[in-house]
């Protein structure tokens, strides 16, 4: 796979030629039967729809068919020049990967003047993108009572609660559905609770208050204990505090008790300021959702040259989805900074073959109704353009669900495809930024860290300009590169650090979207 694809200089007017040695190229529009493609020499047969593949020449039964000069699966029947390619002739193929661990590392040129953003500076020195009150909970069964002391400080329906406090983000519910049920001792509690403690930490709160029940499995004391919050935050802070519902009396005491303790600590997160800092506090969490066809050639690509510019700068990347590197993990490994890194990352993709085959499914079980009909076919095309959201530097530590990412530079998370689930894994590591691509439009944001939108094409930035902070289809019209669109990134990666709000964010989105990976059996 090239370090950098110029899609100029490899398409014409109706197609886009990734790499010579491809067997297809990428419609840039909906192409009839009888088109002719001068720069392939070759005619359309039948309808092929936007961000689809065509073959260009002959590929017999059961051949590999390569796109990006990898292998994304093999023909199921005999496949003419300019035909379509998709599910109806193309599956998946398992194939042996050389993983070649850590031969294409090589040194990092950092930059020689560091980019600054204007962040938050906590007492302990850590630096926070945004400044939040966040509400917590140990189980579903606080969930109401912690949203009801949020929504009573919310700006659409009760404007005046946070009028003397501007230097507050807001105060935010974070709920979910576990907690209970499970084993005291398993590792699905321990992870939920490294979820939580995770975001405990997050220097996007400036105090987090956790609402309990009182009888559950995850008790708070427990979640303390194992993250070790009470040496985050000491008897003398004031940014952590706790209460269950059975203690407190009851439903309506514990609201009006979560209303009063948050109205005092909005005294002391309002005198937050924002000052210069280097760009290396950034950690932005990598995400790639309703992905088409353009999502390997335009937006990911792109934030992959804004990935390069921040880890030169010092700052830390987490890319995820484990089950969307599957088929193209060898990339990776080739560009770990040791053997020992590449094996880490290999024992991930053997693990979820593991979990996969238990729970009676395959690795190829995806893409998505959406993927398809944006012209993905098979998993390996798939995660070939998710893995360009990574850029090209060194792959330098591997850590697995919602652990403290201590590493600076590309990183990657274990955590399912799933984008809540996964990139809530990545702000409870410590991601105070999400860079998030889609083709098919999804609609995301990510409390306490922003997350930035990027279209694949331009036609879903006109029809969903609402909800896209950045338009990367001009790679895919011919009016911007790869490098150009990674650097408007980049820059906007500072901005939104800066407090420039995403368009989730003026939305509302946040709270909902805030999904622990559940592990085991529910009893």
């Amino acid at each position: 796979m090239n370090d950098r694809l110029n899609v100029g200089a490899a398409s014409s007017g109706l197609v886009i030629r990734i790499h010579a040695n491809d067997d297809v190229v990428i419609a840039r529009q909906q192409l009839v039967g009888g088109t002719k493609i001068e720069s392939e020499g070759i005619t359309v047969i039948g309808l092929i729809p936007p961000g689809h593949k065509i073959a260009t020449k002959a590929i017999a039964a059961g051949a590999p068919v390569r796109r990006y000069d990898q292998i994304i699966g093999n023909a199921r029947v005999a496949i003419a020049p300019g035909q379509h390619v998709h599910t109806h002739n193309l599956e998946f193929s398992s194939f042996a990967r050389d993983y070649a661990a850590a031969s294409g590392a090589r040194p990092t040129d950092y930059a020689k003047e560091p980019a600054a953003f204007d962040g938050i500076v906590r007492a302990d020195g850590r630096v926070a993108t945004r400044n939040y009150v966040g509400i917590l909970t140990s189980v579903n069964c606080s969930a109401t009572v912690a949203r009801a002391i949020a929504d009573h400080f919310r700006r659409d329906t009760n404007p005046k609660a946070l009028e003397r406090f501007p230097n507050v983000d807001g105060v935010v519910a974070l709920t979910h559905g576990g907690g209970c049920a499970t084993d005291s001792a398993g590792e699905p509690l321990q992870v939920l609770r490294r979820t939580l403690g995770g975001y405990a930490r997050h220097p996007n709160f400036a105090s987090v208050v956790v609402v309990g029940l009182g009888c559950e499995t995850n008790q708070i004391s427990g979640l303390m204990e194992q993250e070790r919050l009470g040496a985050a935050y000491p008897p003398s802070s004031t940014a952590l505090h706790a209460f269950n519902i059975q203690e407190t009396g009851g439903t309506k005491k514990t609201v009006a008790h979560g209303i009063e303790l948050v109205e005092w600590l909005l005294e002391e997160a309002n005198r937050a300021v924002r000052t210069p800092v280097p760009a290396s506090h950034i950690t932005v969490g990598l995400q790639c959702g309703g992905s088409d066809g353009y999502s390997g050639i335009s937006a990911n690509p792109a934030l992959g040259a804004a990935v390069d510019r921040l880890v030169r700068h010092g700052g830390t990347a987490i890319l995820s989805e484990t089950p969307e590197i599957y088929g193209g993990e060898h990339l990776l490994t080739r560009r770990a900074v040791s053997p020992g890194i590449a094996e880490k990352l290999i024992a991930r993709i053997r693990w979820w073959e593991h979990y996969t085959a238990k729970n009676d499914q395959e690795m190829d079980n995806n893409p998505s109704a959406g993927n398809k009909a944006g012209g993905l076919t098979t998993i390996l095309e798939k995660s070939l353009g998710a893995i360009a959201k990574s850029g090209t530097t060194n792959l330098v530590d591997v850590f697995e669900y919602a652990q403290p990412v201590t590493s600076k530079g590309l990183v990657f998370m274990d955590t399912p495809g799933y984008d809540p689930v996964s990139a809530t894994g990545q702000v409870a590591g410590g991601a105070n930024l999400i860079c998030f691509t889609t083709g098919r439009g999804s609609a995301y944001g990510c409390a306490p860290s922003p997350s930035l939108k990027l279209s694949t094409n331009t036609a879903l930035w006109v029809k969903q300009e609402d909800d896209i902070d950045i338009n990367c289809g001009d790679v895919i019209d011919g009016s911007a590169s790869i490098d150009e669109m990674g650097e408007r990134i980049f820059r906007l990666m500072l901005d939104t650090a800066s407090g420039r709000k995403t368009k989730s964010e003026v939305h509302g989105y946040g709270q909902n979207e805030f999904v622990p990976w559940s592990l085991g059996a529910v009893m």
